[in-house]
């Protein structure tokens, strides 16, 4: 985590921060409140970051967030009916100029890659998050793209060899929305259920499934729900 230098000058006696140091404004984007809070805790320890502002869901975030004017965003990425990636890619519209770190119990084997796509400059698990979180903050806010050192190894190693897709495992060679299917697949949701959830039609799903079962490889429908149940309860 960084060191932030011992201040020399006057320093607000409220907040710990520095005179004329401007605490840089954080917007959380996480369904659990009880992340958000202790989320929002931990960064307004920290005497340059402040929280402006919170979201429990996607939509909530596109509502509000312009209001709150803030420098950077922290995402879930598991936010209901609209998840993170989509709120990333429509924040990366709205507000090109604003930094987003995803923080994701999901692993980011799976999910980084297609994160930075989406237009994030950084992911962090959330097994990570008290020793790394305002290190990763800072880094964002710098204009730098905050990685783990083994995901970013991997991503040197895929570089050096012409190869920065698919990195791991087939699951990597899925697109956004095929990912999105099979995870809901491996929550035990049916065709009907997974159309209802992302608002596409039941042929739409099963076209998709489809295309699951050649990608992946796999014979039958079987295949894929086994496939993608030990996906999920592994990521």
């Amino acid at each position: 985590m960084t060191t932030l230098p011992h201040p020399t000058g006057p320093v607000d006696p409220v907040s710990g921060t520095p005179a004329g140091l401007r605490r840089r404004r954080i917007f959380l984007v996480d369904d659990h409140n009880v992340v958000r809070s202790g989320l929002a805790e931990l960064l307004n320890l920290a005497p340059d970051l402040q929280v402006c502002g919170e979201a429990a869901t996607a939509e909530e975030a596109l509502r509000t967030i312009d209001a709150a004017q803030p420098d950077a965003a922290i995402v879930d990425l598991t936010l209901g009916e609209m998840g993170g990636l989509e709120l990333i890619k429509t924040l990366k519209v709205r507000m090109p100029q604003l930094p987003v770190l995803v923080l994701s119990m999901h692993d980011e084997s799976y999910y980084a890659e297609r994160c930075l796509r989406a237009g994030a400059k950084g992911y962090i698990m959330k097994k990570e998050a008290i020793e790394q979180l305002e290190h990763a903050v800072r880094q964002i806010l710098d204009g730098k793209v905050h990685l783990s050192p083994t995901l970013s190894n991997q991503y040197l190693l895929a570089v050096a060899r012409g190869n920065t897709t698919g990195i791991g495992s087939p699951v990597n060679l899925l697109s956004d929305r095929e990912l999105e299917i099979f995870e809901c697949i491996g929550r035990g949701l049916g065709a009907t259920e997974v159309a209802r959830k992302l608002s596409l039609s039941v042929r739409t799903i099963e076209s998709y499934q489809a295309r699951l079962k050649e990608k992946l490889n796999l014979k039958d429908s079987s295949q894929l729900f086994q496939y993608a149940l030990h996906w999920v309860e592994h990521h």
